[in-house]
């Protein structure tokens, strides 16, 4: 897998100052943390669920999540685990390179079970997604992933998802916080990032924000994931990386803009003419969701359309003038810290305060890579679109 990899190589070298690197599902935890980018769901009673996953591999989707929990019925709950058997026969069997595959379940037992079902196709499967983690409810869900583990010979990552009232309500938050940090921390070998369920947050305080709106809009969910970000979020070593919350706004049709992108004004005018055109498409709301994600501590983002995709990926690449600060930062001979202005000569770059920054740029910069310096986000977003 490599991040803008379905866009021809001569057209990548084009971009970036430093291309994505190649990375797979045995790759360091941290690097997959930070590679999930965009994680596509997916409900697990999809039919050609197989084909669905090989055609967003195709479009540069690097992490999906099969999901058994809220996107389906409670009647729905045994086809579904059924068609994933299936349908994980038949992405072995034809040999298509997948994504970072995850399975979210309901119940630990989902866990042990679909592994022992899935047999030796559990080559393909990541790990699972478990909701309304809590200390005392993840404790069940961390014992069935190490048995799993255990019986498969598979490296199985979880991702617990935030999203629980006792976190939500002041009154058992710091409580709560306290008690997720004590379980991930104890299997922190096997927790690969934290996913935050904020339209279960909107959801007790009977609120959906508008297309207009992010979800730092919404003070209440807000101050949550500033409270999740400081408890942790961390870079002290302590903290996981927690990936930003669902955009749940799109038109119909898998590629709403790409017509209109394909031509003029757009491929051949300015940024502001593709910006105006993701606006008209419900899309500025995303994109400032975006970088307030980045801003306050978050990385990748829970996805529910194909469309919302390469937006969350163009605006993952690094800038060459962030890698530029990055690398100053952190050359060996500023090891003593000390204060030096920037190589773009606009900004001071401290370099111990700013080291833990610098390492997650470089990090990202691995992952998604660094862009040339007279290319952004619109160079970005339309070579993905156009291939």
């Amino acid at each position: 897998m490599r991040h803008f990899g379905h866009i021809p190589s001569v057209k990548r070298a084009g971009l970036f100052h430093r291309e994505p690197v190649e990375f797979t599902a045995a790759s360091p935890a941290r690097t997959l943390a930070t590679a999930l980018g965009a994680t596509l769901y997916s409900p697990a009673t999809r039919p050609r669920l197989a084909a669905a996953v090989r055609k967003q591999a195709a479009r540069g989707v690097v992490s999906m999540v099969l999901c058994l929990e809220d996107s389906i019925s409670d009647a729905d709950v045994e086809a579904g685990e059924d068609n994933l058997v299936r349908e994980f026969a038949e992405l072995a069997a034809d040999g298509a390179d997948v994504p970072l595959l995850f399975i979210r379940v309901r119940e630990p037992a989902q866990i042990t079970g679909l592994v022992d079902r899935l047999g030796e196709t559990i080559h393909l499967l990541s790990g699972f997604v478990l909701p309304k983690f809590t200390e005392n409810r993840g404790r069940a869900f961390l014992e069935a992933l190490v048995e799993a583990e255990r019986t498969s010979g598979r490296r199985l990552y979880a991702m617990p998802v935030l999203e629980s009232p006792e976190l939500l309500h002041l009154e058992t938050r710091v409580e709560t916080l306290a008690g997720i940090a004590s379980i991930t921390d104890a299997y922190r070998d096997h927790v690969l990032a934290l996913r935050l369920g904020v339209t279960d947050f909107c959801s007790a305080y009977g609120l959906r924000r508008s297309p207009e709106m992010t979800a730092y809009d919404v003070k209440v969910v807000a101050h949550v994931i500033s409270d999740v970000v400081n408890v942790l979020g961390r870079a002290d070593g302590t903290g996981f990386t927690i990936t930003g919350p669902v955009w749940e706004y799109f038109r119909p049709g898998e590629r709403m803009f790409k017509p209109q992108l394909r031509r003029s004004p757009f491929l051949e005018g300015s940024a502001e003419d593709l910006r105006t055109a993701l606006i008209e498409h419900d899309l500025d709301g995303l994109l400032r969701e975006i970088e307030l994600d980045r801003a306050n501590g978050l990385l990748g983002k829970t996805c529910i359309h194909p469309t919302h995709v390469l937006p969350v990926h163009a605006l993952s690449v690094v800038s060459h003038e962030e890698w530029s600060d990055a690398q100053d930062i952190l050359r060996p001979e500023r090891g003593g810290g000390g204060v030096l202005r920037s190589a773009y000569t606009n900004k001071m770059n401290e370099v111990k305060p700013h080291r833990a920054w610098a390492e997650r740029i470089l990090l990202r910069a691995e992952v998604f890579g660094v862009a040339k310096e007279d290319v952004g986000f619109v160079e970005l977003l339309t070579a993905g679109l156009t291939g």
